[in-house]
């Protein structure tokens, strides 16, 4: 009977990549409709190992980022992650998310992402052999801080939502009658998802979630939309047609994609642990432009009632140096 249930899930997965590959290839890409790119990148090492096909995965901290609903499925009291990402450019990076499970209560969770673009140095029209003048670094940065909470409303459905605030300064600049303004944007975002377990085989779940949902921003006198994203996903593990494993797992997952700032996308990731302390996990990304093909491994180990967590991924990027990801953390 598992065995039936796994050909329908490929044939429901097929025929859905099949799908998305054919919109792929007749709609217009959506470029450039979007701001605050930073809310899009990856801010976990082991949902970026698995080309961050990880909103039916994402069952700790890191949730946040991905699917807020994967909060109430927490086999932890608390949750605690931190991330380092070098991004391209020499632009990085840093979030990190805390986590609690209160029983009846639900879940609640708080993150935390700050982009640093390195410095830059500003110039401004001048009477010079250069035709300009330096002013000096010009202070740039973003950032986002969000208070999430899911809750199970049965033994198969559990539903999840994050409000964050979410900023951007660009420096300042001179106007044509010498006056200066600072760019600087911000305002509140909304995401929020859900989690399904059919009961059919005791990994397979499935949901969606919608990221970035708020009103538009406004530099100066320029509206641009965050980077809305709805997705749905599912995952299961392998090995439960296998009859099962208590330390072995081999999950498999899988995202589509329909961003608001390009046609729809598909992402599919895999993690085999070892002895619940050794992961490693692969995962691609289609109709990207540079991402695509992404590499990983995590270590978790129990000491003392804690379970500490390192995890790494790689994310090779076409014409650009690859990316490094890192988080650590710790269950309580």
């Amino acid at each position: 009977m598992k065995r039936k249930y796994m050909l329908l899930m490929i044939a429901v997965l097929s025929l859905g990549s099949a799908r998305m590959a054919s919109a792929q290839s007749t709609n217009i890409k959506k470029v450039a409709q979007t701001g605050l790119q930073f809310l899009k990148v990856d801010m976990s090492a082991r949902a970026a190992g698995m080309a961050s096909s990880y909103s039916m995965i994402g069952q700790d901290a890191n949730a946040v980022f991905y699917n807020p609903a994967g909060l109430a499925y927490m086999r932890s009291t608390y949750d605690v992650a931190i991330s380092r990402t070098n991004w391209i450019a020499d632009i990085n990076y840093n979030a990190a998310a805390l986590a609690g499970n209160f029983g009846n209560l639900g879940s609640f969770g708080i993150s935390y992402i700050a982009a640093d673009y390195g410095e830059l140095v500003g110039t401004d029209i001048a009477p010079t052999t250069e035709g300009y003048v330096k002013t000096g670094s010009v202070d740039i940065g973003a950032s986002a801080i969000g208070i999430a909470y899911a809750r199970r409303l049965n033994d198969k459905f559990t539903v999840g939502g994050q409000v964050k605030w979410a900023q951007q300064h660009l420096g300042a600049s001179t106007l044509t009658a010498g006056e200066s303004t600072n760019n600087t944007v911000s305002g509140f975002a909304v995401d929020f998802g859900t989690v399904f377990y059919p009961g059919y085989i005791p990994s397979l779940r499935l949901g969606m979630n919608v990221r970035n949902f708020s009103q538009q921003f406004v530099y100066q006198e320029e509206e641009f939309d965050l980077p809305l994203n709805f997705r749905i996903g599912v995952a299961v593990d392998v090995m439960d047609f296998f009859g099962g494993s208590k330390t072995n797992s081999l999950m498999f997952s899988m995202d589509a994609l329909h961003p608001r700032d390009y046609t729809e996308r598909i992402h599919v990731g895999a993690e085999y642990w070892y002895m619940n302390m050794l992961a490693l996990r692969v995962g691609y990304k289609t109709n990207y432009d540079t991402e695509g093909l992404s590499l990983g491994f995590g270590v978790h180990y129990k000491i003392a009632g804690m379970r500490l967590k390192f995890d790494y991924a790689y994310s090779a990027m076409d014409i650009f140096n690859g990316i490094n990801r890192v988080t650590i953390g710790g269950a309580f």
